[in-house]
């Protein structure tokens, strides 16, 4: 069962003073791109928590999102008392009959009169941050696997399209042949020289080689049978799908060149068509 690259996932926790949302977003990418945005305090914890995340995904650009939002009585920000106090003394001195209260109001917005404290990681706290990370990551790999099922029903349709149209091509084969017989025979009668009949055959045979099409449908419907294989397997397999999509290419160009024929040309243009769009979805298989 193929995966998509595409995918998010979303998971949260209301703690007594906190509330904890995680958010992981995926689109397609060659390789692992991960950026993640969180709390400073938190920051020690990324080097794992990276391993984490790319050993459960994979591949893909990934943007993970780590939000505290503190719904109950706490702060890390204190009252400086000591700053204050002198802040007020000093105006006071400028300012005898002041009025306390405004003076308190003017000294809590002077510089360093708040101070922060730094925080510690909680064990506790951080095990249940883990569990909402968890969940997260349980979501947006519920949701690859969902757009994976939709891919797979894309591509098998497409593969279908492809197998459908080659048939189509290969039934104009016997006419084709025929047709250049034909112009070639008409040519030379309207050259009116004898030519030997029997080096004529053989000239003919060697001609019409150049232009059989059994190896590349041969090939072609390999290729088509390998990726639906490929398609069912249980591994990460978006790179081999692409690498197959290249091989059905190369038949497929070559079945074109050779053709010598309007309708199978037509065909072989129809074929390409249906490949870009297995191309196109490919880049967005894990």
């Amino acid at each position: 069962m193929i995966q998509s690259m595409t995918g998010y996932g979303k998971a949260s926790l209301q703690l007594p003073t906190k509330k904890i949302t995680v958010e992981l977003k995926s689109l397609n990418s060659k390789g692992l791109d991960l950026s993640t945005r969180m709390p400073s305090v938190y920051r020690e914890m990324e080097l794992g928590l990276r391993n984490q995340i790319s050993q459960r995904l994979e591949r893909g650009k990934i943007d993970f999102s780590l939000y505290i939002e503190v719904t109950g009585e706490e702060t890390s920000s204190k009252i400086n008392v000591p700053i204050v106090k002198a802040y007020i003394n000093q105006m006071k001195a400028v300012i005898p009959n002041a009025d306390d209260t405004e003076l308190m109001k003017m000294a809590v917005r002077m510089p360093d009169a708040l101070k922060t404290e730094r925080e510690e990681i909680d064990e506790n706290e951080w095990k249940q941050i883990q569990s909402v990370i968890d969940t997260a990551l349980e979501n947006i790999a519920s949701f690859r696997k969902d757009e994976g099922v939709s891919l797979e029903k894309e591509f098998l349709l497409r593969i279908g399209n492809i197998l459908s149209l080659m048939n189509e091509a290969v039934a104009y084969d016997a006419e084709r042949v025929e047709t250049v017989k034909t112009r070639l025979k008409t040519a030379l009668d309207e050259l009116q020289v004898n030519v030997d009949q029997n080096r004529f055959e053989q000239e003919l045979i060697f001609y019409l080689e150049k232009y059989d099409i059994t190896e590349e449908k041969v090939r072609l419907e390999n290729h088509l049978n390998y990726f639906i294989e490929t398609l069912a397997g249980t591994e990460a397999n978006g790179r081999k799908l692409g690498f197959i999509t290249q091989e059905m290419g190369r038949e497929i160009n070559t079945m074109g060149s050779k053709s010598n024929h309007s309708e199978m040309q037509k065909l072989v243009v129809m074929m390409k068509d249906e490949l870009e769009k297995i191309k196109e979805q490919v880049l967005n298989v894990l």
